[in-house]
Order: structure tokens, then C-alpha cells, then sequence
């Protein structure tokens, strides 16, 4: 069968990296970053779509700078939700597949238990609201697409609150960290192995107008808090010989109240991803689990 051309925006993000590797021997990629492409100027974005006419884009680019938002809401709109409609459209002129990325910030995160995809939005803050715009955005389009919500993302490439933990312990012999925020690390590494196999079945689907598009849950398997998560990357740190003035034991748990910031966090970052593993016949690995082999490179660095 024919490789598919595809279509990457956000390379040089977490994400973005990894998609470069899980799709490369799947498709024809061409990927587009910041210094390749302005994600502002939408004409460009729009030119550059009509000329490669890509079989599939991923949209990987995302304004992920949280308490920044607050201030600047307009941009923080323009990438996560202008950006993503007008993608849409012009997958929807060309009858592409878009693959988007969303958050767990679309919930208020009040609610016990697991989120599912249809649990009621509530988002708290402009990073939020502007992604659940770009979820309905697409959807409004009615292109074929398929939106991964995600949590607490991290990996070898970037910035991410494993590699601001290990930071802060070279220099500091104590360190405090919220306790009552709950979620799943995933890391950008499980994010596009899935994403390329899910893209696998689409493009080896005989009928693709009964192809199950939508909104699915993608996380890594399990639930921890910031201050379990904190402890486990500087135990592991510890195990693997690396030298650290921070000692896990010396993490002290606090309350979010305590660290106040000027974006609200959700308390309750847990995403089922029932519907993803069923429908696409995956396994999702353990958090803990999922993060070893990411901790290995960062640590190596």
C-alpha cells in the first residue's frame, strides 16, 4: 500500500519530537516548526496545506504555556483554537484525517473518579477554554478527525516537571510539592506510539466513512499525585547513582493552596482511557512503567 503524505505542525515541541520517530517509517512526513512555518499567520498555515495536500495532519503545536494565558489570552486563542479550526477546514476541502491534541484543562476537575470523553467540560482557565474551543472548532468543521486528550506530559526533549524536579535537586537540600492534585504522567514517547498506530489503522481501513473518529482519552494506565511523582523521579535518580543534594525523603507534601497561581489547576486530572484501548485494541502501559525508559535519557544527558 502507498505511504501516506503527512502533515506535522509543533516538531520541536515534547510531542512534536517524538512524532517525528514513531511516524517517519509509517509516512511521508514533513514537519514544520516555528522557524519553518508562523502558526500565526493562518494564510501561510492555509498555503502550505493547498500545496503539499497531506493524506494526514497532526497537529502537535499547542500554546502550552498555562499561567501565561491568563495574560495574554489572544494568542493563547489564536494557537489552540483559530489555528486548529481553520486546519480542519482545510482537511475537511481535501478529505484529510486530522490528528489533534487536547488536555485535561477542559475539566473543572471537581468531579470523584475517572473523566470519560463525554463527561461535561468546565474549564477554569484561558489555557482550558482555549482548547476546548479548538476541540469544538474541529468538530464544527466536520472533518475527520481524531482529538487525544492528555495529562501532565513529559519527555526526553523539552521542558517538563521531571527534568524541573531533577534541576532543583542538584541545588537544594529540601523541596515542597502539591499533594492534592491527582493525574497520570504520560510521556510524549507512549503519546505518538499510540497516535501512530491508531493512524495505521485508519490508513489500512477499507471503509473510513465507518472509521470511529472523535475524542479519546490517551494516558498512561494508573494515578499519582505531584508530590508522589516528585519522589519517584529523585528515588529513581537516587537508584541510578546520580548525584543529588535533594534526598526523597526530604519532599515535603503541601496543599495547592499553598502555592497559589495565577491559572487554577485541575484537582482531578484522571482520564479514563477505556474508550482508546477498546476500540483501538491497545495496551497502556503503567505510569511508573512508562516513564523508566524516559528517565534513563534524561538522566544520561
Amino acid at each position: 500500500m502507498q505511504k501516506p503524505v503527512i502533515l506535522l505542525f509543533g516538531k520541536n515541541g515534547q510531542v512534536g519530537f517524538e512524532l517525528q520517530r514513531a511516524l517517519s517509517p509509517f509516512g511521508l512526513v514533513h514537519a514544520f516548526g516555528r522557524q519553518d512555518c508562523d502558526l500565526t499567520q493562518l494564510s501561510q498555515v492555509r498555503e502550505i496545506m493547498r500545496q503539499l495536500r497531506p493524506d494526514i495532519i497532526v497537529n502537535a503545536s499547542a500554546y502550552t504555556a498555562v499561567d501565561k494565558a491568563e495574560s495574554e489570552p489572544q494568542i493563547a486563542y489564536l494557537i489552540n483554537a483559530t489555528l486548529p479550526s481553520a486546519l480542519a477546514e482545510e482537511a475537511a476541502s481535501i478529505g484529510a484525517l486530522l490528528v489533534h491534541y487536547s488536555t485535561d484543562y477542559v475539566f473543572d476537575g471537581t468531579q470523584p473518579g475517572w473523566y470519560v470523553e463525554d463527561d461535561i467540560s468546565n474549564p477554569q482557565s484561558v489555557y482550558g477554554t482555549s482548547k476546548l474551543a479548538g476541540e469544538n472548532g474541529i468538530a464544527a468543521t466536520g472533518c475527520r478527525n481524531l482529538i487525544f486528550r492528555t495529562s501532565w506530559v513529559f519527555g526526553a526533549h523539552g521542558g517538563n516537571f521531571a527534568k524541573t524536579i531533577l534541576r532543583l535537586a542538584k541545588d537544594r537540600e529540601s523541596l515542597n510539592v502539591i499533594a492534592d492534585q491527582y493525574g497520570a504522567p504520560t510521556s510524549a514517547h507512549l503519546i505518538a506510539d499510540v497516535t501512530a498506530q491508531v493512524i495505521a489503522q485508519y490508513w489500512n481501513e477499507v471503509n473510513r466513512e465507518s472509521f470511529p473518529y472523535g475524542i479519546y482519552h490517551l494516558v498512561a494506565a494508573g494515578e499519582t499525585t505531584w508530590y508522589e511523582y516528585a519522589k519517584y523521579v529523585i528515588a529513581y535518580a537516587e537508584k541510578a547513582g546520580i548525584e543529588l543534594q535533594l534526598k526523597s525523603s526530604a519532599i515535603e507534601a503541601i496543599p495547592s493552596i499553598n502555592y497559589p497561581l495565577p491559572a487554577p489547576r485541575p484537582s482531578n486530572s484522571r482520564l479514563d482511557s477505556g474508550k482508546l484501548r477498546k476500540t483501538f485494541n491497545l495496551t497502556l502501559p503503567d505510569w511508573q512503567q512508562d516513564m523508566v525508559h524516559v528517565l534513563e535519557k534524561i538522566i544520561t544527558v
